[in-house]
Formats: C-alpha cells, structure tokens, sequence
C-alpha cells in the first residue's frame, strides 16, 4: 500500500526541527506541485514564536537521467543564484538522503489569473520580466552548478539534450513514440545557428512558478528543468506558460524583455525552441505525446497527486506539440468534421447529479488540497460523461482512419497504431499523413475533454510580437 499522501515521515519532520532550531507544530500538504509535494510548516522556536517554513519533497528518488533534476540539484541551483538579483527563497538547508528541501516561505500568491486588478497584472508581470531579464544577464561561469555540467555552445548544447531526449523516450525494446521521433528528427537536423550568449534557462519559466505580492515578484520557484542554453529557450518556455495560465499581452512583455536584458528576440528559434520544449516533456511522460493520457497512478494503486489536473493538461500539451511541429515544418492541419456523437442514455444524468454534487461541496471546504483535488473529481466526473456518451463513435473515427493509411481495417486501435507506427518507420506512410491522423486523434480527444478543460480549450500558442 502507498505511503499517506498527507503525512510526512517522522525522521524528516524531525530534520526540519533540528534545522530550524525547534519542534514542528503543524505541517499542511499544499496544491501545485506537478512532479513535488509541496508543505507549508510551522517550527516554534525556544521563546515560542512561530516560524513559517516551506518544504519541497519527492516520495519517490528522481532516476539518473530524469527528465527532472533531483531536489538535490535543485537545491544546489537555488542556492548559487541567491543574491545575484533574480529572487528565490531562502534556502536553509538540502536533505542528506531524502529528496527534501527546506526553505523560508516567502509571501505571496501563485496562480497569475487569480489577479483581478489589470493595472497590478501588468506591474507583476513587468517585475517577472525583468527578473528573467536578470537572470539572462548572469554569466553562467561564475555560478556555482556543478551538477549542470560544463559550458559549451547553444547548438552542442541543444544536441545534446536531444540526445538525452531521445534517450528517455527510447523503451527497453528500441521503441519511441512515432510522434516524438519525428519531433526529435526535426530538432535534430535544424538546430538553430546561433551561438550567442549561454545564459542559465530557467525551463518552465513563467506564470504558476513565480510568487506574487502587492504588485511584484516575491520569489521564482521551481527550477527542476533549469539547464545551460540559449535565451529563446526560456522565452518559448514563458509563451508555453502563458497558454496555460495567461499573461497579459504577451508581445509587450516579450519587447520588455528586448530591451532589459540586451537579448534580440529571434522568432524562428523561440518556435523551435517551442517544439523542444513540448518534445522534452514528452520524453518523460509515458506513452510519449501521442499517449490516450498521461497515467496519474499505477492500476489498483491510490492517486498520489491530482489526476484531473494531469488529464486537462496533458491533453494541452498533446495539442500544442502538434501544432508546433507543424508550424515549424510548414505542414497545414486538417480541419475534418468531428464524428456525429450519439444521444445520452438513460443513466447519464447521474454524472451531472454528482458534479451537481460536488459544486455544492468544493465552496465549503477549507483546506487547499482537498478543494483542488475535489475540483479534479470534477474534471474526472466530466471527462468520464463524455467518454461514456461518445467514446466508441471517436474510438471507430481512428479505426476508420487506420484503416484508411494502411488500406486494411486493424482488429483493434492498439493494433492499427502498432501497424501504423510500423508503416512510418518503413516509409509507406508519410510524416504528413502520419501528422494529419494524430492531429485528427488529438482533436477528437480535445473535444472529449473540452468540458474537463474549460478555458484551456481556447487557448494555443500567443503571438510573440
């Protein structure tokens, strides 16, 4: 059986004591945190007062080679841009053994949209821009980041994590998601010819891990895909963040940007640099960027995080790796009519009967977590309505579109795309063919989600002047 999502083991919150200089009196699982817990704790000191602290940890060791840095490293990486002019918070200490880090909380808020304010939107956003403006202006060498590995040029550098790219979205077996190896091929052979400044790259940079407060940024968090490289690397990380979150408009902030941080945007490495960031998330995610969704929990084994949030998201990015490739391989996406979708059955009303439900419950809970992940029921609840009414009309869309690329009807969809997949390595199916049938694939599914994902259905790639 998993370890309880909502305790923290005894010897770590014993650390946190003897770090802080006293006893642990409260500890309060937080929401966010895609990949780490995130925990609000109060040590009382000697003389009793109270000192807020904020504890990131992972149940699970990162593997060498992850997509994600381990705590440790993340750590290493706080720690050595404290006092440099980029914000982030006081680090107090990394854990030994378990993937912990221990830092002051700092104030603040971090979901951008939650500003109702337009004129407060833009000057948080303005500080934002001009602390990465800061961070791109650092000289990554006199930073202290071991772990990064060495300075090398932005093409050897992008090389090389492709290589690593393709290394993690490589299976035991030799296989690779077709969609994320034509991504990685595309990347490989039309690195961009810059070989400007490395900067540090923070990777998923932008609104949702930034902390905000009365008009300005209060801290930058989470720097688990921070890495060396070139600077339209972060601005097309920022443009992904915007889609998810929004940003004010983002062609004001990106000219902001221009002028602070001496930098020239460059939009033919900000798009390519779109599809490297997608195809990097792709690489750890299992199933890769074609996958039905991005599994939340093993069969049979509890949720550890937020499984609605995961299925909106994950689509999301499906969506929008598509259409970076296309965009940046000069390919127009089908607009083919959706499948007509059959009426609802006679037990369907209990799926509204239980969001009706939860509508009622969500506004009377007062814990954070469990009123993010009851909002993730609803998404579940949702996707599940659609699915049920209209999963097996889109399931035989696919097959029919199998059928047609390999001029044969497959017995099943798992099969048709093993064929399929088989068929593009030997070349009898193009890349553009194949591309059509999984952006034909995302958009269905899209649709199945469009009630789970609300705004996120709306929004693509933003405008970069």
């Amino acid at each position: 059986m998993a370890e309880p999502v909502l305790t923290l083991p005894a010897d770590l919150v014993e650390w946190v004591g003897e770090v802080a200089g006293g006893e642990v009196v409260s500890s309060n699982r937080m929401p966010g945190g895609a990949s780490r817990e995130a925990w609000f704790l109060d040590v009382r000191g000697p003389g009793g007062s109270l000192r807020p602290l904020f504890l990131r940890y992972s149940r699970t060791p990162t593997p060498p080679g992850d997509l994600f840095h381990s705590l440790h490293v993340e750590g290493e990486i706080i720690m050595a841009l404290q006092g440099t002019g980029v914000s982030v918070p006081t680090t107090l200490a990394v854990h030994p053994v378990h993937e912990a880090i221990l830092e002051e909380r700092v104030p603040g808020q971090t979901w951008f949209y939650r500003i109702k304010d337009p004129d407060e939107q833009v000057a948080v956003a303005r500080d934002f821009i001009t602390k990465l403006a800061a961070l791109h202006r650092l000289d990554p060498a006199t930073l202290e980041l071991p772990s990064l590995g060495p300075l090398k040029g932005c093409r050897e550098l992008a090389l090389d994590e492709v290589a690593n790219m393709r290394r993690r979205a490589t299976g035991p077996d030799g296989w690779i998601d077709p969609l994320v190896d034509l991504s990685l091929t595309w990347l490989e052979k039309n690195v961009p010819d810059y070989e400007g400044p490395v900067v540090l790259v923070q990777g998923d940079t932008g609104p949702g891990n930034f902390l905000y407060e009365g008009g300005r940024v209060t801290a930058v968090v989470d720097w688990e895909l921070a890495h060396f490289g070139d600077p339209m690397d972060d601005i097309a990380w920022l443009s992904l963040r915007t889609v998810q979150d929004t940003f004010t408009h983002l062609p004001d902030r990106l000219a902001e940007y221009e002028a602070l941080s001496g930098h020239t945007l460059d939009e033919d490495r900000i798009w390519y640099y779109r599809l490297f960031a997608e195809t990097r998330l792709n690489s750890g995610r299992r199933g890769g960027a074609g996958a039905a969704r991005d599994r939340q929990a093993e069969p049979g084994q509890p949720a550890v995080r937020d499984v609605g949030n995961g299925l909106i998201y994950g689509m999301l990015h499906r969506r929008l790796t598509v259409e970076a490739l296309a965009h940046v391989a000069g390919i127009e996406l089908p607009d083919e009519p959706l499948p007509e979708e059959p009426e609802p059955v006679e037990w369907h009303y209990l799926y509204d009967a239980a969001l009706g439900m939860l509508q009622t419950i969500v506004p009377r809970i007062e814990d954070p977590l469990a009123s993010q992940w009851s909002k993730g029921v609803a998404r579940v609840v949702k996707y599940l309505k659609e699915m049920d009414r209209a999963g097996r009309a889109f399931e035989q869309a696919e097959l029919d579109d199998l059928a047609r690329l390999l001029g044969t009807a497959p017995p099943s969809v798992e099969e048709g795309r093993r064929r399929l997949a088989e068929a593009l390595r030997q070349g009898t199916v193009s890349d553009r063919d194949y591309i059509a049938y999984v952006w034909n694939k995302v958009r269905r599914d899209d649709h199945l989600m469009r009630t789970a994902s609300g705004a996120l259905r709306e929004r693509t790639w933003p405008p970069i002047r």
